[in-house]
């Protein structure tokens, strides 16, 4: 499909740069399958679900992914700044670096404030995407990153306001667990212990999912065509019970809620052609765009995404493309607030 057809005009002052206090207090925009968009809020997402329900989380964790440092040569220092992108061994990560023409291959970065941090430059890639081995490795390696590093936040909102003490409770979800995310799954960040416990006592089920967001997630669709277009790759998992508890749900008649697209293209990821979820380990590079057949999610629950987005072809597929542009517009035309920050929609299907 033409990229183009995903595209739409968003006003700068509809990108959220705080989330809503408190969480579930965030707005709700409710997409049911035909008829009105309900205006609601986060708070009553019980109202739409049914006991029976199952609702999948991920329960990934962001780690400090960005990065700030130097690079010397002889007496000469030059700042230079990182943000992970993918871990490929226990050493190594794929990094965005700034500036990456001013680093040479074999040349050694030191992070934080006292520059205990190496990485040494590897190899380049396109777009200042470079390959850095580290001095430290595995759980060193990952305590050091948590020291030297802050907050990944997302371009859009890392180019208004530099990342805060705030940020290191709002940039998480309730859920977040399982350290390996460069990003937020944004979804999840609008859920409280007071929802958790409303849902469950409705009769709702709670079930956890792991999908380490990439920062590939931010990236507009570059080519014309869908087809040209490759799709960035994250690691995830679904254990044994949980896929047998979600099968179970199915069974039953109760209808998979994913929290969020992560939550989504993992299950997805999982499912076997004729919907039966498994046991998952590894990495997914799934691409969803209109005309996929969707097998393991019912209903989905998902913040507001960047034109020309996989996230916004992901949904188009879901709720169809005139549906999702319809939807868009009613959103910026009621003052709904965009992005990692901002509110949500739940998309619900026949």
């Amino acid at each position: 499909m033409r990229v183009d057809l995903f595209d739409f005009e968003l006003p700068r002052d509809k990108i959220a740069l705080r989330p809503a206090d408190p969480r579930d207090g965030a707005r709700l925009l409710v997409v049911p399958p035909d008829g009105a968009f309900q205006d609601r809020f986060i708070r009553d997402l019980p109202e739409f679900l049914a006991p029976g329900d199952a609702l999948v989380v991920n329960d990934t964790r962001v780690i400090h992914a960005r990065l700030s440092g130097f690079r010397a040569r002889g007496e000469t220092r030059a700042h230079m700044e990182a943000t992970l992108i993918e871990r490929v061994a226990a050493d190594r990560w794929r990094a965005l670096v700034k500036p990456a023409k001013k680093l040479a291959i074999g040349e050694t970065v030191r992070f934080g404030a006292d520059g205990a941090l190496e990485a040494k430059a590897l190899e380049k890639g396109e777009n200042g995407e470079i390959l850095l081995g580290f001095s430290l490795e595995g759980a060193a390696l990952d305590a050091a990153v948590e020291a030297a590093g802050v907050m990944p936040l997302p371009p859009y909102i890392a180019g208004q306001r530099a990342a805060d003490a705030r940020d290191e409770n709002d940039y998480q979800t309730l859920f977040a667990a399982r350290a390996g995310a460069v990003a937020a799954p944004t979804a999840g960040l609008h859920f409280t212990p007071r929802l958790v416990d409303a849902l469950q006592a409705m009769g709702v089920s709670l079930h956890r999912v792991t999908l380490h967001v990439g920062a590939g997630t931010f990236l507009p669709v570059k080519a014309d065509d869908t087809a040209e277009h490759e799709m960035h790759s994250e690691w995830g998992a679904l254990d044994a019970a949980t896929a047998r508890a979600l099968n179970e749900t199915r069974a039953r008649g109760g209808r998979i809620v994913a929290v969020g697209t992560t939550a989504l293209r993992l299950l997805e990821s999982a499912a076997r052609e004729d919907g039966q979820l498994e046991e998952f380990s590894g990495a997914t590079a799934i691409f969803i765009t209109p005309g996929y057949r969707f097998r393991a999610v019912d209903a989905l629950l998902t913040n507001f995404h960047l034109p020309r987005s996989t996230l916004f072809m992901l949904v188009s597929a879901f709720a169809g493309l005139e549906r999702m542009k319809a939807a868009y517009a009613h959103a910026i035309g009621s003052g709904y607030r965009f992005y990692s920050y901002g509110d949500a929609c739940l998309l619900l299907r026949q």
